[in-house]
């Protein structure tokens, strides 16, 4: 098969999609969209029925009328993302073309496609049940608990013979597997994906699918320009657990396609080139709006920091700075002190200062040197709250 044939265009797409769908760990939501329309470059139209509910039979009029509304709502898709990639002609020889092309394209849809889309469709979910405030606060020391009572307000919503999935993050994820109440009822179960049967976690009918934290906050920047990728937002928060319907939601791909050019048919390069590009969005109808609901990482506040005045004489050993944070006593916090540069850049750890309070010694600084410092606190190695810079004279 030719490498620049459409065929073989067709096939990549083809496998990539399949790709997709397995590794993905929020793919299956495109099984939704069966009867979803596209009308224009944007918009596709989700049908959303409601129904009128029982009435009593009259003996004499018979049935009551009753209407079904089938409300066509339109959503415009935002996610148009797209890549070209070029393999030099020498890196590849005539018959390894198609070989190699494959491996290439498919690492860059596992570690850059699939990351992607899962960061954008959860922190959409997660977005809106924080904008709905469908939130359950999350118990630190009781995890299961935590994931008990998210799984009892979906089910309180949609009822309990429907299918629900539960995204955890790796701090939750950790926390669950130490649970013995969770360890005593998880189960392997199977969970349809497109074409593909995978093997899961359960517990008690919800499939357990654990997700890096990378991809699990509120928001994220997505980068129009050269370095392309995604980060998350300055604000973002850390979600810890994501319930909602299997169905809830519906991922709409409207283009995932390849284009392949040949180095004679590539008009900037002596190389094989490859374009990529998808063109998706993820949206809930209204009916499921109140069933989709998350707990969030507690936020790390910074009530106080003692800094000594601002100076402190160079013959006194001994003095502190001090770090307050809210609810310090409860949470385990873990600390890490740095000095660096006045802009708070260069931070180099300070050996040993990881408690809420730091010890200085006068005598290891030199007369009259300003000193910059800020505090960083963590908890459970991923939800972190950096200080300002602290500015010191040695007096």
């Amino acid at each position: 098969m030719s490498i620049n044939s459409i065929e073989t265009a067709t096939a990549y797409t083809g496998e990539l999609d399949k790709m997709f769908a397995q590794k993905s760990a929020t793919g299956f939501f495109a099984d939704n969209n069966l009867t979803a329309k596209f009308v224009g470059a944007k918009t596709v139209m989700i049908p959303d029925i409601e129904f009128q509910g029982l009435a009593d039979y009259d003996r004499n009029t018979g049935f009551s009328r009753g209407a079904i509304r089938v409300a066509n709502t339109p959503y415009t898709m935002k996610m148009d993302r797209a890549r070209s990639l070029q393999i030099d002609r020498e890196d590849m020889d005539e018959s390894g073309i198609a070989s190699l092309a494959g491996k290439i394209l498919g690492e860059y849809v596992r570690t850059k496609v699939i990351p992607e889309c899962d960061a954008y469709v959860l922190s959409k979910l997660a977005g809106l049940a924080e904008s709905r405030n469908n939130v359950v606060e999350a118990n630190i020391t009781k995890p299961f608990a935590t994931l008990v009572r998210l799984i009892q307000k979906v089910q309180s919503v949609v009822g309990y013979d429907e299918e629900l999935v539960a995204f955890v993050d790796s701090i939750m994820y950790a926390q669950l597997q130490n649970s013995e109440e969770f360890a005593r009822q998880i189960t392997i179960s199977n969970f349809k994906q497109g074409d593909i049967d995978l093997k899961v976690n359960s517990f008690n009918g919800v499939t357990i699918i654990p997700v890096v934290n990378e991809r699990m906050k509120t928001a994220y920047n997505f980068a129009a320009g050269e370095a392309g990728g995604f980060t998350p937002a300055e604000n973002a928060k850390e979600v810890l657990a994501l319930v909602c319907p299997k169905k809830g939601a519906h991922l709409v791909k409207k283009t995932e396609n390849m284009r392949i050019f040949t180095p004679e048919q590539n008009l900037d390069a002596d190389a094989y080139k490859f374009d990529y590009r998808i063109y998706y969005d993820v949206f809930v109808k209204e009916s499921g709006l109140d069933a989709v609901w998350a707990s969030f990482a507690p936020e790390i506040k910074i009530e106080e920091i003692n800094d000594c005045g601002g100076s402190f004489p160079a013959s006194i050993s001994g003095v502190n700075i001090t770090v307050t944070a809210e609810n310090a006593d409860v949470m385990g916090y873990e600390y890490q002190w740095y000095k660096c540069d006045e802009n708070g850049e260069n931070g180099v750890a300070v050996p040993g200062a990881t408690s809420d309070t730091m010890v200085l010694n006068g005598p290891d600084y030199s007369m009259g040197e300003t000193l910059y410092f800020y505090v960083v606190i963590s908890l459970y190695d991923s939800i972190f709250k950096k200080s300002d810079v602290i500015t010191l004279q040695v007096n």
